[in-house]
């Protein structure tokens, strides 16, 4: 690895370190470097190399503004259209075929990423504003402040807009008027780190994660609690060892709610029950990926591992990309598909663990993935976002 890798790398280290101690909540790449109280600053690993089964085409490119420091500016999607934001408070319509700008329009400066469903666009910006946009020519059709930050993409349904903001509030806007019908407040730990996990609705109820560690379950139309559960509990010393935030998005699929958390677990909680079925030690920022029986999850410090969706027994792990910031994970026409801090994409065998193919499509880290149809996109750290198809 070069000098200046290396400088940028470890950079990145303090930059990260001094947030989580400052700030609010999380989607840091990696904080805990560190085992027995002392810092373990290990390089990031070297790439190996292989035969490239698949090749990774770019179709498109489009350059957006400011510094994706997060990597919670994801895009949304609607019909053919896929609609994108930066921090500078840029907003584009883009045609998913062609790349081409079909509308773009300018706010204020925004807090995160942008949501998309029944006709309308959803933003929020630095000095907690929701606001709701018209998908057609990005109009703005109303905005509701609710007094704090929202550092993760809305849920939209039908008659509701659910945020949750940085301070671990789940609001519940009116979708036509941006009205608040009904708020919660989760219990904030003494630290935390900076970032939040979006709301999941799911059959009328909301399924969110709050820094405390825990999952809860709510109504719709109401804001009553349904049920909640803990993804794991405290066990350490410190203030710095007990930040078990979830800042992961829960996943259901199959009667199944699955969750990560921060120096705590991966958590499968069952709908029916209403309980933890399943749990393993594993700190992750992102969600987990299901896909082709196998349940795969990127841990803190990079290394992935693989389960068994029948079993649940650990089918495969690998520290192959140990140390390297990746991504979150996302599921790629039966790949495993990570990002890493220089730029590169890497398809991974969810069967197997072995890579398949690899990409150097920008300089700067790869913060954040999503896939639709025939295509995934990637957008790194200088908010430029990359349409790639196999």
């Amino acid at each position: 690895m070069n000098t200046s890798n290396t400088f940028l790398y470890r950079k990145h280290f303090i930059t990260l370190l001094a947030i989580a101690l400052l700030s609010s909540c999380s989607s840091m790449e990696s904080l805990r470097f560190w085992d027995n109280d002392e810092i373990d600053l290990d390089e990031p690993r070297p790439l190996v190399s292989f035969t490239n089964k698949l090749e990774l085409n770019q179709n498109w490119n489009i350059k957006f503004d400011g510094e994706n420091s997060l990597g919670n500016f994801i895009p949304a999607f609607s019909g053919d259209n896929l609609f994108a934001s930066d921090s500078s408070g840029n907003i584009k319509s883009i045609e998913i075929l062609s790349g081409k700008v079909i509308w773009e329009t300018e706010t204020n400066f925004l807090s995160s990423g942008i949501a998309a469903g029944f006709g309308i666009l959803v933003i929020s910006d630095v000095d907690g504003n929701v606001i709701a946009l018209d998908q057609k020519d990005g109009t703005q059709l109303w905005a509701a402040n609710v007094k704090g930050e929202v550092l993760s993409a809305a849920a939209i349904d039908a008659k509701y807009i659910i945020v949750k903001t940085g301070s671990g509030d789940l609001i519940a806007l009116d979708k036509n008027s941006g009205e608040t019908k009904w708020s919660y407040r989760s219990k904030l730990p003494t630290l935390t780190i900076r970032g939040s996990s979006s709301p999941v609705i799911f059959e009328n109820e909301i399924y969110a994660t709050f820094d405390s560690g825990r999952l809860g379950v709510f109504q719709i139309d109401s804001g009553f609690p349904v049920w909640d559960g803990a993804i794991s509990y405290v066990s350490g010393a410190s203030e710095l060892e007990n930040i078990i935030d979830a800042d992961s998005n829960p996943v259901i699929d199959s009667g199944l709610v699955f969750t990560t958390n921060y120096q705590g677990n991966l958590n499968i909680f069952d709908i029916a029950q209403k309980r933890s079925v399943w749990t393993a030690e594993v700190s992750s920022f992102y969600s987990p990926v299901v896909l082709r029986g196998v349940m795969g999850v990127v841990e803190s410090n990079s290394n992935i591992k693989s389960f068994s969706m029948k079993s649940f027994e650990e089918s495969w792990s690998t520290d192959e990309y140990s140390n390297r910031v990746l991504s979150n994970p996302i599921s790629f026409n039966g790949y495993i598909v990570v990002g890493d801090f220089e730029g590169y994409i890497h398809l991974i065998d969810p069967l197997n663990g072995k890579t398949v193919s690899r990409k150097k499509i920008s300089k700067k880290p790869i913060k954040s993935l999503i896939s639709r149809s025939n295509n995934f996109y990637v957008i790194d750290q200088g908010f430029s976002l990359y349409s790639i198809s196999i």
